[in-house]
């Protein structure tokens, strides 16, 4: 897979090391958080630390590679809904998969907030703010025109609709939580009489 941030024409062995640092980076980022140990994540991808170091010369590099990765995939979700759903139902789909992934990276994704040292990475224009909000902003531009939603939401309501989600569960044991709360959410933000149930997964097509 190639990555915005890597170094071009990595040598077949380098690009698999390369792949294989930021799976594992991503897998302990959201259980550890931004700080987490740069050794820890060499080992699980089977690489020496000097490996990662060579590839990535900088933490703040691999979180840059890590974000482009979680960006680009849920950025294509977004459009992929928009092609397999009426405009409501997408809408919810993609809210229930920004809320998924909030839910499994809030390690990674709360410690930039709270820490504050990378916390830019949310913030540039070609990071995951902007395109989270063009991908928000145009399914829920669909759905408004289907008069599936209620006027007057923006996009950037919703994306702060999942972030205090993901913020107010962190710490809870119920897993399931979090997909109940946005529920509520959907249920609020749906005019009544629009098609679709607001039951977990029925917006997914």
């Amino acid at each position: 897979m190639a990555h915005a941030t890597q170094p071009r024409h990595l040598r077949a062995d380098a690009q698999r090391n390369y792949d294989r640092i930021v799976s594992a980076a991503r897998e302990v980022f959201a259980c550890d958080g931004a700080g987490a140990s740069l050794k820890e994540i060499a080992r699980r991808a089977g690489t020496g630390s000097a490996t990662l170091h060579r590839l990535f010369p900088s933490r703040r590099v691999l979180l840059e590679a890590v974000f482009h990765d979680h960006v680009e995939e849920l950025c294509a979700m977004a459009e992929q809904r928009a092609k397999e759903s009426e405009p409501g139902p997408a809408l919810f789909a993609w809210l229930r998969d920004l809320n998924d992934y909030a839910a499994g990276s809030r390690g990674f994704a709360a410690s930039l907030l709270h820490d504050g040292r990378d916390a830019d990475l949310l913030e540039r224009n070609d990071g995951c703010q902007a395109k989270f909000t063009h991908a928000t902003r145009e399914l829920l531009r669909r759905a408004q025109e289907a008069s599936a939603v209620r006027p007057g939401l923006l996009a950037e309501d919703l994306l702060a609709l999942i972030n205090g989600i993901s913020l107010v569960t962190e710490h809870q044991d119920d897993n399931e939580q979090a997909g109940r709360l946005l529920d509520i959410a959907i249920e609020g933000i749906r005019l009544q009489g629009a098609k679709g149930c607001p039951g977990t997964g029925a917006e997914s097509g």
